[in-house]
């Protein structure tokens, strides 16, 4: 069973509290057949521990390397993977859609 966004967003919150180092990423678009909709979260902690999904597991590993990078260098980011690009595709999204993701620290 996946996480609610209120599971998720209390987990940021909580790991902040707790002096974590966390970021949190949002899917903001998607195109064509998507694995999971617009407003998904998955929050990381500066250890790489997380909690939800913004593509039912078929790019978390990619988006998880880039929340530690926002983490350390505090930039946010957007991400997109869709099957035209060899970053989906090595990452595993062949679901035939496209994803962004908004990756932001949270402070």
């Amino acid at each position: 069973m996946l996480a609610t966004d209120t599971d998720i967003l209390a987990a940021a919150e909580s790991w902040r509290r707790d002096g974590r180092d966390v970021a949190l990423a949002t899917v903001i678009e998607t195109w064509g057949s998507a694995p999971r909709p617009v407003g998904s979260h998955l929050v990381v902690d500066g250890a790489g521990h997380f909690l939800g999904s913004v593509s039912g597991g078929c790019v978390e590993g990619e988006v998880i390397t880039e929340a530690l990078d926002v983490i350390v260098d505090g930039r946010p980011r957007i991400l997109e993977f869709g099957v035209a690009d060899e970053t989906a595709w090595r990452a595993g999204l062949s679901c035939g859609g496209r994803i962004r993701v908004f990756l932001e620290r949270v402070v």
